[in-house]
């Protein structure tokens, strides 16, 4: 393996508000190598395109075309960032080994079906390769599910490789549009990981519709509300949250209509900004409660994702944790909103090595599996 090998990481979440990319450096062999940071950007994702996106998570008229044109008009998003990352570090495509590109999930439905499922994340990473000039590393969930796994979360091992260089049994809290728990016991010991549950795509989603604003900034708005008990007892009713690992979950279960239903069964009188807390509380309990029935023998919980901006999310993570420590992935050296599209990066370099991404013990397949597929330069 080539030293200081430069990989770029490209992640569009389930929030649909943006691309976050990285351009990282491995500087050894191994996939315990230490990372560096080379660059980082982040794109608005239009409203037209996001708009795309949500109507493609139901089925429609002329699905097939609009889904392939929303896959280019992604991937071109792509290519800036990309673009943005070689210019403000002074390196040329030539200099990257490869893009790793998760696209864009519209369905996530592992095992469902006819016994294999299928989950699919849309991009033209062909199209992607033609515009930066750079081989592209794309479709990373797909072998994983075709090996009878969930396809997700995959960022746990590179939670491991990331903060596990200490000796301490830590867990890794990612809080996206969705919410996936890494623990471990040891530097190389058990690992486990597994979807909780909704973080901000629901939290998201009600704020624009009653407010506007694209997200609840620090959980401003949620703080001046109540949290509704009957509202927050339908929602942690559902059978998800009680199931055992390993599962995943997305848009697919937690939407609106799911929100609707349980506001339906709550009654009238819930007020905006008390659905507003009650949803931020139900991301906090869920989270809390994965924590401590899963990795119990965690010494602190490091929180990554636009999540680990909430101060009155984290404020409650950590008062239902105590007296485990709440940390901000910043503490361990990588940004909360770089840490998933670095996560690409390295799954990518994982596959161009020729060494399994996926962990079966997390996400329930029959083996370790190389994932993606490769778009030469």
């Amino acid at each position: 393996m080539p030293h200081a090998a430069r990989y770029i990481g490209l992640m569009s979440g389930t929030s649909v508000d943006g691309v976050d990319g990285v351009l990282l450096r491995f500087d050894d062999p191994g996939e315990h190598a230490p990372l560096e940071l080379l660059g980082s950007a982040s794109v608005p994702m239009p409203q037209s395109l996001r708009a795309q996106w949500l109507e493609l998570q139901h089925a429609g008229d002329n699905e097939l075309h609009r889904a392939a044109l929303a896959a280019n008009a992604l991937s071109r998003l792509y290519a800036e960032v990309v673009a943005r990352l070689l210019e403000s570090s002074g390196c040329s495509a030539e200099d990257i080994v490869a893009i790793g590109a998760h696209g864009q999930t519209v369905r996530h439905q592992p095992g469902a079906h006819d016994g294999v499922g299928y989950t699919l994340q849309l991009q033209n990473p062909a199209l992607l390769a033609e515009l930066t000039g750079v081989t592209v590393v794309a479709d990373f969930r797909s072998r994983d599910v075709a090996a009878g796994g969930q396809g997700a979360p995959l960022v746990p091992r590179f939670h491991r490789a990331l903060f596990g260089q200490s000796r301490s049994a830590l867990a890794v809290l990612n809080l996206g549009g969705m919410a996936n728990l890494s623990a471990w016991t040891a530097p190389e010991g058990a690992l486990i990981g597994f979807d909780c549950g909704p973080a901000n795509v629901l939290m998201d989603a009600w704020c624009q519709q009653h407010t506007g604003a694209p997200y609840d900034a620090q959980g401003s708005w949620a703080r001046q509300g109540r949290v509704h008990a009957g509202l927050l007892a339908s929602m942690k009713s559902d059978p998800y949250f009680d199931a055992p690992p390993p599962k995943s979950t997305g848009r697919d279960r937690f939407n609106r209509a799911w929100l609707q239903h349980h506001l339906e069964r709550a009654g009238a009188g819930v007020t905006p900004v008390d659905v507003q807390a009650t949803l931020l509380e139900l991301t906090a309990q869920t989270c809390s409660e994965a924590c401590r029935r899963h990795a119990p023998h965690a010494e602190a919980l490091v929180v990554c994702g636009g999540g680990a901006c909430n101060d009155r999310l984290m404020e409650r993570l950590g008062h239902l944790l105590a007296p485990m420590p709440v940390r901000s992935s910043a503490e361990h050296g990588l940004p909360p909103q770089w840490v998933e599209a670095a996560a690409f990066a390295w799954l990518a370099r994982q596959t161009i090595e020729g060494r399994p991404g996926n962990d079966p013990r997390v996400t329930g397949a029959r083996g370790p599996r190389i994932l993606g597929a490769i778009y030469p330069r």
